[in-house]
């Protein structure tokens, strides 16, 4: 039996929508107490006067590029920066090489994660090799592990192989994540489609892209009865057609990622492919409605999205492939711009970066009281500091908050009463 005992941590209850000082004794993985003062023998001690102990961070939106492209990062090192930001559980994308369609990727995947740091999920493919064409075997997937099945990064164009996925998962209890993306608007468009890619006489990708998938998989949804999981959410038009859904009782839910409440599509006027993603960042009106999505529960929890690519990838602005890395960053730039600049309480960012996420998937989740599993994120919620790539533990340096001054640092993360990162 081992035990911790974490004490004089400001602990941030998600389920009673309180913050209050307090011990936390663990044992064997699981919180046993929790409460002031607690004098008790401990194997380890942490004295967290002046940290907040938040839920540990889920993050149900990673690429981890393993198998096949672990020269941009691995399940070993991505593990490790998503430990360095906080996260105890990530869930991994299926757009490996070979793709997640068969259960020896699977077994790859999660027999590599034995070692790593964090929890990690598999996702599976809907369709084989991502194509869109042929559904994959769900249940044989589910039965391998796999929590929930996506194409994401190609998003399925045929909206009958779609209907027949959802159909499928819905028999099978099998969340759905969908990649909401129209290829017959976004044709060769890279940023988002307005007065800066008009200014840098780019093509854009024009908000209808999102919008008419999102409104496509609802009306599937419905008609199904499947649950649908809609994909990193930037526009203000998704988030309106994503709260009708939810008025009319459909089985829906949604993420966003940091960078689309954090930055716009002004950005882009640096040429840094650093900023270009996909979804790209968009103007400030969709940046306020994705906020007030988040507020209202429209939105349900922030993922990364992190996509790892190199710096030679990455090199030239016209070129280069979409993506930016997160793990690391996730948490204090939500902390930056939801708490301190727009008045989101704590339990709001422990509902949205760890506990709505472990609903959606219903995984095992912290939630801060006796009896439950001991995942920890201990941070300073005041200590400043500047994003520097170098330090990463991520294989890559993707990131579009370099040099940006952020509040709110992780200083350890503790997964099953076991730290895993000890910072500064």
């Amino acid at each position: 039996m081992s035990s911790l005992l974490i004490k004089n941590a400001s602990v941030v209850s998600p389920i009673y929508d309180v913050v209050k000082r307090q011990d936390i004794y663990i044992q064997d993985g699981i919180i046993k107490s929790i409460f002031p003062d607690i004098n008790i023998t401990a194997d380890n001690v942490i004295d967290a006067e002046g940290l907040h102990a938040f839920p540990g961070f889920i993050d149900i939106h990673v690429h981890l590029r393993d198998p096949g492209f672990t020269h941009k990062e691995d399940i070993i090192t991505g593990c490790d920066a998503a430990a360095a930001g906080g996260i105890t559980t990530l869930v991994c994308m299926a757009n490996t090489s070979p793709v997640a369609d068969n259960t020896e990727v699977l077994e790859y995947i999660i027999n590599k994660a034995e070692d790593a740091k964090v929890k990690v999920y598999p996702i599976a493919a809907v369709t084989k090799n991502l194509e869109g064409k042929e559904l994959t075997d769900f249940a044989t997937l589910k039965n391998a592990g796999a929590i929930a099945v996506s194409d994401d990064g190609h998003p399925i164009e045929d909206e009958n192989v779609m209907e027949k996925a959802l159909e499928l998962a819905c028999e099978l209890d099998l969340p759905l994540f969908s990649h909401c993306e129209d290829l017959k608007i976004v044709k060769d468009g890279i940023i988002n489609h307005g007065i800066i890619s008009e200014k840098l006489d780019v093509p854009g990708i024009h908000h209808d892209s999102e919008d008419n998938i999102t409104a496509r998989e609802i009306a599937l949804a419905e008609k199904t009865g499947a649950k649908i999981h809609i994909q990193h959410v930037s526009t203000k038009k998704s988030v309106e057609l994503i709260l009708d859904a939810k008025i009319r009782g459909i089985n829906i839910t949604a993420e966003t990622a940091p960078h689309y409440f954090a930055l716009t599509e002004d950005e882009l006027l640096k040429k840094d492919a650093d900023f270009r993603m996909n979804p790209p960042l968009r103007t400030q009106e969709d940046t306020e409605v994705i906020l007030q999505g988040l507020s209202d529960g429209i939105i349900d929890c922030i993922v990364t999205d992190h996509a790892p690519h190199s710096p030679e990838e990455k090199a030239d602005f016209l070129t280069a492939p979409n993506g930016i890395v997160g793990l690391e960053t996730s948490f204090a730039v939500t902390l930056t711009y939801l708490y301190y600049k727009s008045n989101f309480s704590l339990m709001e960012i422990a509902r949205l970066m760890s506990q709505n996420a472990g609903i959606i998937l219903d995984i095992p989740h912290c939630i801060m009281q006796e009896g439950c599993i001991a995942d920890i994120a201990l941070v300073d919620i005041n200590k400043k500091w500047t994003v520097d790539p170098q330090q990463f533990r991520s294989k890559s340096r993707n990131t579009p908050f370099k040099g940006q001054e952020l509040t709110g640092k992780v200083i350890t993360t503790i997964k099953n009463g076991e730290i895993i990162y000890w910072g500064l």
